[in-house]
């Protein structure tokens, strides 16, 4: 894309009413803007964003066997009634009457339908279990919206249902979920450590919730350091295998977790000092178990083993995906601006020309964008050069191309890391080799 023909509006100034970094640089660096109190309109460069943290969930979903659906954002209200959460969730449900007086809500989770539209297929244990997943839009009407996307009342987010016969295949699945979560977020290239948590007003029995370290997080985090050195991505564990479920399990939560509401002060002074890490946390993601809690409510069964009728064991799996690109923000930024993990960025890099007009540079610089991926940004922009460097340290581009007159007579371009800072000399091919590993 080049930047002189694109709708990636940059602001110098900060907006007042933005109170965490987050807020501030997807304003100022065009990723969204606000249309309505906490509701925003993502911009091409901020869906960008979405789009490839969306990828990235969906093919670790995909690859512990959930199968992805789409469910719609509006719902009947005979669907909670069910269930017994209609009256029950408070203020924050959007209740809508269509023109025929048929009262609906605007989804603020998925619980009730995806148990409705399983109980309407699936009649016997032989075809558990069975794992659903959508990412889609919902709404909870917040009090006070506030922090940009990070607490606003619409929101984007990846919901995964799992449906058993019976606990120890419950547990299988949720096991097998919390894997897929922590190698989602180290592909997002952040550090999400996964903590025991409570149900809240979901309900169940087994919860984690997983946090992203942030000086503004919400909550307080206390964690063993052992939980660091952990790859995810280096360590297969066979899914299909209940025992290398359970033992990859108790590896994790062998080692103390804990937000501020569920700290215990003994257990925390057992662990060497060496190790013990506090900080805050930013929420990201939300994994539940919980029986028959909807199967039940709902009248949902199926046949099971010996004949008898069975209320299938189920599980939640939340992850905040607009949630994610603030959160990713307010743990990865400077004084400059943003500094994207290069899995997520918008753009790859982007090529600086130092000098528009200027025959050799021009040249050179078209040379490397014919050559690029759509994952490059050219700043073709007339203006000077510190306006350019500043708006891709702001926009975090992960690598800038910077293309002047000197280096253009001698073939060479620089590359600029946007995370170290780290500048070298080189090729254009080898720039391009080193930006996306052709």
């Amino acid at each position: 894309m080049r930047l002189s023909r694109s709708f990636l509006p940059t602001l110098k100034e900060t907006p007042a009413d933005a109170q965490i970094a987050s807020h501030r640089l997807m304003l100022r660096a065009g990723l969204v803007r606000q249309t309505a109190s906490g509701i925003y309109a993502w911009l091409p460069a901020g869906l960008r964003v979405l789009r490839n943290i969306e990828t990235i969930v969906r093919q670790e979903q995909n690859r512990v066997g959930a199968q992805e659906l789409l469910m719609p954002t509006l719902q009947s209200a005979d669907l909670w009634r069910r269930s017994g959460r209609y009256d029950a969730y408070g203020p924050e449900m959007l209740r809508i009457r269509d023109r025929h007086e048929r009262e609906l809500l605007y989804g603020p989770t998925n619980e009730e339908m995806i148990t409705d539209l399983f109980g309407q297929v699936v009649k016997s244990y032989k075809d558990l279990p069975k794992a659903l997943y959508h990412i889609q839009w919902k709404f909870r009407d917040e009090v006070r919206p506030r922090f940009g996307v990070m607490r606003g009342r619409e929101f984007l987010m990846k919901d995964a249902y799992s449906f058993d016969q019976d606990y120890a295949s419950a547990v299988a699945s949720y096991q097998r979920m919390m894997l897929a979560y922590l190698r989602t977020f180290q592909r997002l290239g952040v550090r999400a450590v996964p903590m025991v948590a409570d149900t809240g007003p979901i309900g169940g029995e087994l919860s984690h919730e997983f946090l992203i370290l942030a000086p503004t997080g919400e909550s307080g985090v206390f964690y063993d350091a052992a939980l660091e050195g952990q790859d995810w991505l280096a360590e297969p564990v066979d899914t299909d295998n209940h025992q290398a479920l359970a033992s990859f399990f108790d590896e994790v939560t062998s080692h103390y977790a804990a937000t501020d509401e569920k700290h215990d002060e003994a257990a925390w002074d057992k662990i060497p000092v060496e190790r013990r890490r506090e900080g805050r946390g930013i929420e990201v993601g939300h994994i539940f178990y919980f029986g028959d809690k909807y199967t039940k409510s709902m009248d949902i069964s199926v046949t099971g083993p010996d004949g008898t009728m069975i209320h299938p064991e189920m599980g939640s799996y939340g992850i905040g995906v607009s949630r994610l690109v603030g959160a990713i923000i307010e743990a990865s930024h400077d004084d400059a601006g943003i500094i994207w993990p290069e899995s997520i960025a918008p753009f790859r890099a982007v090529i600086i020309n130092l000098k528009g007009g200027d025959e050799e540079c021009d040249a050179l610089c078209e040379k490397l964008y014919a050559a690029g991926p759509d994952a490059l940004l050219y700043d073709d922009r007339k203006d000077r050069a510190g306006a350019k460097f500043a708006d891709a340290d702001l926009m975090g581009h992960p690598w800038q191309i910077i293309v002047g007159p000197r280096g253009a007579k001698a073939g060479l371009v620089e590359l600029k890391h946007r995370a170290t800072g780290e500048r070298v000399e080189i090729s254009p091919e080898e720039a391009l080799k080193k930006v996306f590993a052709v």
